[in-house]
């Protein structure tokens, strides 16, 4: 008799697991869905060497595979600010010699750095933060509390940064003190006026 049931169950399942498309001797799952079998996506925040599957050294047309053409990339000149179709709101990039050199968060984007900061967010806050790792130095055209804070991930030797492997984040903090872009990537950074 306990043969007989056991063999019975066995049966059941087995019926069980085709009903569901499983072959028999699989695992039954418990209803719930499962995650996709593929790798997590990309983070969404922006760091020093870019933002996503974004990175800073890529070339135009690299970024345009994943952001989106634009009209400007067709044409590449020696600097290039823009924002292109797929970009989140309010993110602009700088390409020099047709490679990407600079991320930019500007109005109106909700993205925030790797260490949770972004556009209306505190300069103080940023210092505090970042600590004796945030490099400060007044705002070209405004007043104090306007400044620009600097995070260099690597490559900050000077307090004007050449080397084309530095990679860092500057707060444009304005006269409000709150943040009102967010620079990050290669020594283009340092830039005020755009491309000049």
């Amino acid at each position: 008799m306990i043969r007989f049931a056991a063999v019975s169950a066995v049966a059941l399942l087995t019926l069980a697991a085709c009903d569901r498309g499983e072959k028999p001797g699989e695992a039954v799952s418990s209803g719930a869905a499962s995650a996709p079998a593929t790798a997590p996506a990309v983070g969404t925040a922006l760091t020093a060497d870019g933002l996503g599957a974004v990175r800073i050294g890529m070339t135009a047309a690299e970024v345009a595979t994943v952001w989106g053409a634009n009209a400007v990339v067709s044409e590449p000149m020696t600097c290039q600010v823009y924002h292109l179709d797929k970009a989140p709101d309010g993110v602009d990039v700088m390409l020099q010699d047709g490679r990407l050199t600079r991320i930019t968060l500007g109005q109106g984007s909700s993205v925030k750095t790797d260490r949770g900061f972004g556009v209306g967010d505190s300069g103080i806050a940023i210092k505090q933060a970042y600590g004796g790792a945030v490099f400060a130095q007044p705002a070209k055209y405004d007043p104090a509390p306007a400044e620009d804070l600097f995070a260099w991930a690597r490559g900050r030797s000077t307090a004007y940064v050449v080397d084309p492997a530095a990679r860092g984040i500057r707060y444009e903090v304005g006269k409000d003190g709150l943040v009102s872009r967010v620079h990050a990537g290669d020594p283009s950074i340092q830039l005020v006026e755009n491309c000049g």
